[in-house]
């Protein structure tokens, strides 16, 4: 066997990289656990001060801040032995609701880890894994990771790209939400539309009542509802509009949950469908973002459609063609990109 020395070395410091980032990666959700970042995003302080602000203990808490130096999550001052977070660490890590805030991304990688056994079972017999049967650090961690996206674009931008359907729903119109987890999308939506009602489905019941009760806090049970549903059986007909986000791929049986919107929107309504960003080949997705959402697909995305009925496995990174494949085999008539960010594709679906 003949091993080129540079080549070796190149990709031995790309094994360094990211085994650091992957051990790196639980310090950020005990950081985010404790309110560690919380409570550093006002001043530069010790280990000490830090220690008696958290009620952590003082050594293991030196030990995670020189982790977050060395991984570049926080600041370091040698002259005074203290630790802060710039702005952009804070936004990031401190504030949640921020639009960059990335601590959910954690939750769900180490979601991940949970499941390794799991999933090892699946890859020799063959079978799926629902979404139901991952640890909840996914169901928590998914919110909070794709929240931020939603509450930046969403009103702004996405819903705009719709044709007509912003001053619909300024008028008053009937939006259903189905895939809707933990309810942030549904929510952010019936926030931004007060004259429009809201219904979130969701097959999973634990999300449904997390959903439920978020909308309570928000105190929008007036205008929203939540109800344990599939995307082939929810309730309700004539909407105007039905959203469906990031969870197309995940579904067994996508085209039959297409059909089952067709027949429960009007005439005159849209289907909007926001999906991970993907380009049509793998050669094309073979960058870090690829690397991040196959990942994600072959614990979460494709298991959870192989336990459902039919198990299509569209995947994280089905693209636009797939997409539209699917839109038409359940006889859709309109299928275009109406927005794009580097995370998401949106498109509008018309009857």
């Amino acid at each position: 066997m003949s091993v080129d020395e540079a080549r070796l070395n190149a990709f031995m410091e790309k094994f360094v990289n990211d085994i650091g980032a992957v051990m790196h990666a639980a310090t950020v959700v005990v950081g985010d656990e404790l309110g560690l970042y919380k409570a550093m995003a006002e001043k530069a302080m010790t280990a000490e001060v830090l220690a008696a602000k958290t009620h952590t203990d003082v050594r293991y808490l030196r030990e995670w801040l020189s982790a977050q130096a060395a991984s570049g999550y926080v600041d370091y001052d040698p002259a005074t032995g203290q630790f802060s977070l710039n702005e952009e660490q804070a936004y990031a890590l401190a504030q949640e609701g921020s639009l960059a805030f990335i601590p959910g991304a954690f939750q769900i990688a180490v979601a991940q880890f949970r499941a390794i056994p799991k999933v090892i079972d699946i890859f020799r017999n063959g079978r799926g894994l629902g979404w139901h049967e991952h640890d909840p650090a996914l169901f928590h961690g998914t919110e909070r990771f794709f929240r931020p996206g939603y509450a930046a674009h969403l009103v702004s931008e996405w819903i705009p790209a719709l044709d007509g359907m912003e001053a619909r729903l300024k008028a008053g119109a009937s939006v259903a939400d189905v895939g809707c987890g933990h309810g942030a999308s549904t929510i952010i939506m019936a926030q931004a539309y007060p004259a429009s009602r809201f219904v979130g489905f969701d097959y999973h019941e634990p999300s449904v009542r997390h959903a439920a009760e978020a909308a309570r806090r928000a105190g929008m049970t007036e205008r929203v509802r939540f109800e344990v549903a599939t995307a082939k059986d929810y309730g309700g007909k004539d909407y105007d509009l039905v959203t469906v986000f990031d969870c197309l791929h995940d579904m067994g049986d996508p085209v039959g949950a297409a059909r089952h919107v067709r027949e429960t929107l009007r005439a005159d309504g849209a289907w909007m469908i926001v999906e991970p960003f993907a380009n049509d080949t793998l050669e094309q997705n073979l960058n870090p973002l690829g690397r991040v959402f196959y990942s994600a697909s072959t614990f979460i995305c494709t298991p959870a459609s192989r336990a459902q009925e039919v198990g299509l496995c569209l995947g994280a990174q089905a693209g636009e063609a797939r997409m539209r494949a699917v839109v038409e085999q359940a006889g859709f008539s309109s299928f275009r990109r109406a927005a794009q960010t580097p995370f998401n594709l949106v498109y509008e679906v018309r009857p």
